[in-house]
C-alpha cells in the first residue's frame, strides 16, 4: 500500500462525502486506502458513509475522542508508506496525490510534505506553510507587526507571509488539513500527541519531526480547496478555550525551559488575557447559520 488518507468526521457528513467524491476520482498510479474516524457523529455520517463507499475503514467512537487521537486510531491500521492527514472539508484535485507522492518518494530526507491550500474565495490558507510560534514570532503576528511589515522575515516568522506561496521550499510546520508523512517518520517520532484536543497538534507534530532530522517541505506543485468553518459567527466556548490551551501547551511542552521563568510568565498571562478578550469579542458576536465544519478547524489556526 503507498497512501493512506486519513479524515476524522464530526457531524460533517455532507463534507465528508464530497470530500470522498474527489477522493476517489484522483488519478494516480499508486494504491490507497481511506480510513475514516467518526468522533460519534449524530447524524447519518456514519450510515450514508459506509453506503456510499463501502470500501473505505470506517471507525466509528462512542465519544468524541478529539483530533489527535482520533488519528491516531487511523495511523495504527494504516498501511501506507506515507500516511495524510486529510480534513473532511477539503476538496482535491485529480493530480494531488499523485504529485505529492512522487515528491515524497523522489525526496527520502523529507518526513512530511504539504501543498498549496486554498480558501473557496480563492486566497491562500496561510496555515499551509508557517514557522513555528516562538515567543518573538508569536508576538509579532498577535499584535499586528506582520502585517505592518509583510516583506520582512523578521517580523513574519510565523506565517511567513514574505515568502511566494508558488515556490516550494523548507518549512517549520504544515497545517493538519493536508500534512503528508512518511510511516518510517512516524516510527521513529510516534503519532500525534493527545494532549492537544483540537488546534495545535499539527504544529507539534512537525516540531517533533524536524527535531529527529526529517525535512519539512512545502510543495505547491498542486493544490486542494479548503472548506473552513464561516467566520463571523458565534464560537462554542469549547472551541475558543481549546485554541487557548494549545498554545499554553505547546510552549510549556517546547519553550518552557529555553525561558527565564518571568518570561514564562508574561507569555502565560498574554494567553489568559487573549482568551478572555476572545471570550468577550464571541459574546458581541451575532450568530449567523453557517456550513457545518469540522471539530478540528473552525475559523482560526494556531
Amino acid at each position: 500500500m503507498d497512501l493512506s488518507i486519513l479524515i476524522v468526521n464530526y457531524n460533517t457528513c455532507k463534507l465528508t462525502l464530497d470530500c470522498l467524491q474527489s477522493v476517489f476520482a484522483s488519478k494516480m498510479g499508486y494504491t490507497f486506502e481511506v480510513i475514516i474516524i467518526d468522533n460519534h457523529s449524530v447524524d447519518s455520517s456514519v450510515e450514508s458513509i459506509s453506503i456510499e463507499y463501502p470500501q473505505v475503514t470506517m471507525i466509528a467512537n462512542d465519544d468524541n475522542t478529539g483530533f489527535a487521537k482520533a488519528n491516531n486510531q487511523g495511523l495504527a491500521i494504516a498501511k501506507g508508506r506515507y500516511v495524510l492527514l486529510l480534513n473532511s472539508d477539503t476538496i482535491i484535485r485529480e493530480d494531488t496525490f499523485q504529485t505529492m507522492v512522487s515528491f515524497m518518494d523522489d525526496n527520502p530526507i523529507i518526513g512530511a510534505s504539504g501543498c498549496k491550500v486554498i480558501l473557496p474565495d480563492g486566497t491562500l490558507d496561510k496555515a499551509c506553510k508557517r514557522g513555528f510560534p516562538t515567543p518573538s514570532a508569536s508576538f509579532y503576528y498577535a499584535f499586528g507587526i506582520s502585517r505592518l511589515f509583510p516583506d520582512y522575515p523578521k517580523f513574519n516568522q510565523y506565517q511567513l507571509g514574505h515568502l511566494d506561496p508558488d515556490e516550494e521550499y523548507p518549512v517549520d510546520c504544515l497545517v493538519g488539513a493536508f500534512m503528508m508523512v512518511r510511516s518510517e517518520t512516524i516510527e521513529q517520532v510516534g503519532g500525534l500527541d493527545e494532549t492537544f484536543f483540537m488546534y495545535g497538534e499539527d504544529i507539534d507534530w512537525c516540531y517533533r519531526i524536524k527535531q529527529a532530522g526529517w525535512g519539512i517541505y512545502y510543495y505547491p506543485r498542486t493544490s486542494i480547496v479548503h472548506y473552513k468553518g464561516g467566520s463571523a459567527r458565534r464560537r462554542p466556548t469549547r472551541i475558543i478555550y481549546e485554541f487557548h490551551r494549545a498554545m499554553f501547551v505547546f510552549h510549556r511542552k517546547h519553550y518552557k525551559d529555553q525561558y527565564f521563568w518571568g518570561i514564562n510568565m508574561v507569555i502565560y498571562t498574554g494567553i489568559g488575557l487573549k482568551f478572555t478578550m476572545e471570550l468577550l469579542k464571541n459574546k458581541l458576536t451575532r450568530s449567523k447559520p453557517v456550513l457545518e465544519s469540522t471539530d478540528n478547524q473552525v475559523e482560526v489556526n494556531l
